[in-house]
């Protein structure tokens, strides 16, 4: 009789140890479920903030949103793998597990791969980074190391370019260095015009300031052109006229439009005014010592010429 409580009493001692064991691994599992949510809720509160601090306003653009959630879904995806990595190592400590030759060799693999990667993982990088500053965005204008054409797709690894040729250009997004978006909030159409020198430069910046003002009072144009013409006056005496500059601030990706009608319109009020662009020309003077063996040279050629034209005789 007395052998019966001290077996029974020997069986749960020796048991004792492995239930404590379950205890900490369902407490473990537990935390690392919470750990999980809360990291996933930190990432979406960021998110949120991230696109007010981009967009300045509780509005936000769909494509921007779509951007960031890209980001931080990544971002929490992240998270999430590494904290049920450390929970499935310490479950594995718990059950007695070795997991120091565990963890050196995921270290000595981590590395390899990182060393691997690296261009890789600066590629990401640097789209997170083009997605979260919002430098550019799909269906801008951009020039990015000397490649100009509109934007096509900004992913995490590259940024794809469409030129006025049609070529498409897949630039990773790690070779970056300079990069210039012409859409961004506004555009500039730049124009410069040549008249000759013979022409008032006041006179025809008058004609240009009328014809900008004329433009910008139409109604299909008062939402394309932001300001009025702004005229930088004289910016070059060339070798063949004047050369006149002036700006119009225009809707992004509407400076060309605005500055192809400007052109056209340019074009008749000076014909209409009397107003004379310049063309390259150039005038040769012979000093008068050379002109009389100049002359015989010319009748030469010209008596040769003939000679060769002549019907030969019957």
């Amino acid at each position: 009789m007395d052998l019966m409580p001290g077996h029974l009493r020997l069986t749960v001692d020796s048991l004792s140890p492995y239930l404590t064991n379950a205890a900490r691994i369902a407490a473990i599992l537990v935390l690392a479920w919470i750990a999980s949510r809360v990291a996933r809720k930190a990432v979406a509160g960021l998110r949120a903030h991230t696109v007010r601090q981009v967009t300045g306003n509780e509005t936000t653009d769909l494509e921007l949103e779509k951007r960031v959630r890209t980001i931080t879904q990544v971002a929490a995806r992240a998270l999430s793998i590494l904290i049920w990595t450390i929970a499935l190592l310490m479950v594995l400590h718990e059950l007695r597990f070795n997991v120091v030759p565990l963890i050196a060799g995921a270290g000595v693999v981590g590395v390899a791969v990182g060393l691997g990667a690296q261009g890789l993982i600066k590629d990401v990088l640097s789209g997170m980074f083009l997605l979260i500053e919002n430098q550019i965005r799909i269906n801008d204008v951009a020039a990015i190391d000397g490649t100009s054409g509109l934007v096509e797709q900004i992913n995490l690894r590259t940024t794809v370019l469409r030129s006025e040729d049609g070529a498409v250009h897949v630039i990773p997004n790690g070779s970056i260095h300079k990069l210039s978006n012409l859409t961004r909030d506004f555009s500039y159409a730049v124009l410069s015009l040549t008249v000759d020198y013979k022409q008032d430069p006041d006179r025809v910046m008058r004609a240009i300031n009328e014809v900008g003002a004329e433009l910008q009072r139409e109604e299909a144009w008062q939402p394309v052109i932001l300001r009025p013409l702004e005229m930088l006056g004289v910016d070059a005496l060339g070798n063949s006229g004047v050369v006149i500059k002036f700006l119009i601030r225009t809707a992004p990706m509407k400076q060309w439009a605005v500055a192809r009608e400007m052109n056209r319109r340019l074009k008749r009020r000076f014909e209409e005014a009397g107003i004379e662009l310049a063309f390259p020309s150039q005038t040769v003077s012979l000093a008068p010592e050379s002109s009389a063996g100049l002359r015989e040279e010319l009748r030469a050629v010209v008596r040769e010429v003939l000679a060769e034209r002549r019907p030969p005789p019957a």
